[in-house]
């Protein structure tokens, strides 16, 4: 990674704080019958609410639900606070009658919190209670595993959702990271809601494989498609003065680009020129990401732009509004999606399998996400972009080395799902050929990894970033509604 990061890899994206709901579950029978109980279980709800209050995570937390009445005021508490998602926190035994309406009413994806408050009863010390009664009502305060199967039963027939978490309170890193692991992916849902995807020109045309049904991508993941022009672009490059240009390109080489010596100045003055008209057009559009593809048509003003987008569109990547190529809509999903989780999320297809070594080579032409790269990004002329027309300055970049996640939209039986694979980046020789490109291991060999990626149909352009993203990738599938498949 550069040194010098004006916009550091983060994870907080979103508009507005995810809104978390939280609610525990008893029975007001037991109240009266065993003293403490309620005020003991509510202080335990209280302690989780406060372990859910992660950074950028507004926490509602309705109480202890006990009867239906207080079941069907806490459902509309919910949807009065606009929650994103419901973790119920099972303290005790307690009807389903008093579960199912908060989860009908509130219409959120659900996760079950199946906590006891201690890893074991200390059973000496449970045996040696006074009475009968005063053991009941201890064997209650750890009961939390008794209702789920009654709860899960219940939603299962109701067509409802849910999720399970099971451990402790306290003391449960394995519980609380799949915690944690929920509410990331929460999050993630509702900022791809709150997204804008600019599309920009139009397909590729012939590859069939990256065409895709715009208002599917909208109903699953919530995204409003915005339409832009190439002219906006170009109409926005003149609004810049000559001073301006020369300060973004005193940038490139201060902040983003290791600028090769062959560069010519025209060539970057003209791209810097475009770096502002994108974060221009960005701005002016709201944009949380954009997918563009435009074929020159003899406009030069239009040409000039987009021959010179590729520096200026991974400086916005960076600025995680990631920009896709070739009009490439299910990838721009994608690599929001991985920018989201803080992973990054750089365009990517094939390049070669390297059946010596054991790896397989990706990368693409055109941007690259710059905060992830191993070392500085290289900035070189290209005389030609292959398969494309026009000519100017495009980005080198390895993906940083160490494990990575590869992530694909891909529509499957009417709807969406997503595929992942979990690879290495290592090092080792690359094409230097002005793109980015890096070579990854796999746990399956390349012919078996080829064969099983390949199996699922995705487009042949997928999204990349650092870190192990799968579980977190499996559980926004889950709150999306939509398969998860995970190759290795």
């Amino acid at each position: 990674m550069m040194t010098t990061d004006p916009w550091p890899l983060t994870t907080d994206h979103s508009a507005r704080p995810l809104r978390v709901g939280v609610f525990g579950i008893g029975l007001d029978t037991y109240w009266p019958q065993f003293a403490g109980l309620h005020d003991r279980l509510a202080a335990q709800l209280d302690r989780v609410a406060r372990k859910l209050a992660l950074p950028g995570v507004a926490v509602h937390n309705a109480g202890l639900v006990d009867n239906p009445d207080r079941a069907r005021a806490a459902g509309h508490e919910f949807r009065a606070a606009d929650v994103d998602i419901l973790f119920l926190y099972v303290t005790t035994y307690a009807l389903s009658s008093t579960v199912l309406p908060v989860a009908q009413i509130a219409k959120v994806p659900v996760v079950i919190l199946n906590l006891a408050p201690a890893p074991a009863i200390d059973y000496a010390a449970f045996n040696r209670l006074p009475d009968r009664v005063t053991m009941t009502g201890e064997w209650l305060a750890h009961c939390s595993a008794c209702p789920v199967p009654e709860i899960a039963n219940v939603f299962k027939r109701a067509r409802i959702p849910f999720h399970q978490v099971t451990g402790t309170v306290d003391d449960d890193p394995a519980a609380w990271r799949e915690i944690t692991e929920w509410v990331e992916a929460a999050r993630v849902a509702a900022a791809m809601r709150d997204n804008r995807l600019g599309l920009m020109g139009s397909y590729y045309g012939g590859m069939l494989d990256i065409y895709t049904d715009l208002t599917l991508q909208q109903a699953v993941f919530g995204t409003h498609l915005e339409f832009v022009e190439v002219g906006q672009l170009a109409r926005l490059r003149a609004r810049f003065s000559d001073a301006d240009v020369a300060r973004r390109a005193a940038e490139f080489s201060e902040k983003f680009f290791d600028v090769q010596p062959d560069c010519a100045p025209a060539d970057i003055a003209a791209a810097a020129r475009t770096s502002l008209a994108l974060d221009a057009l960005a701005d002016a559009n709201r944009l949380g990401s954009l997918a563009y593809y435009h074929r020159n048509t003899g406009v030069a003003e239009n040409d000039e732009a987009i021959n010179t987008i590729i520096p200026g569109a991974s400086i916005l990547t960076q600025r995680h509004i990631p920009v896709a190529g070739e009009y490439e809509v299910k990838n721009a999903q994608a690599m929001k999606v991985m920018d989201l989780f803080g992973a990054g999320g750089s365009f990517t297809e094939y390049y070669a399998l390297d059946f010596a070594a054991g790896h397989v080579l990706m990368g693409h032409d055109g941007p690259g996400h710059l905060a992830i790269a191993e070392g500085r990004t290289k900035l070189r002329p290209l005389r030609a972009y292959h398969g494309k027309t026009g000519s100017g300055l495009s980005v080198e970049m390895s993906v940083r080395h160490g494990p990575v996640t590869l992530l694909s939209v891909i529509e499957e039986n009417g709807s969406l799902a997503l595929l992942t694979a979990l690879g290495e980046s290592v090092p080792g020789p690359i094409l230097e050929i002005g793109n980015t490109n890096s070579r990854y291991k796999f746990t399956l060999p390349p012919r078996e990894f080829a064969n099983a990626w390949n199996a699922h149909g995705p487009a042949h352009h997928c999204a990349i970033g650092t870190g192990d993203v799968t579980p977190r990738l499996a559980k926004l599938a889950a709150l999306l509604g939509i398969p998860a498949h995970r190759v290795c």
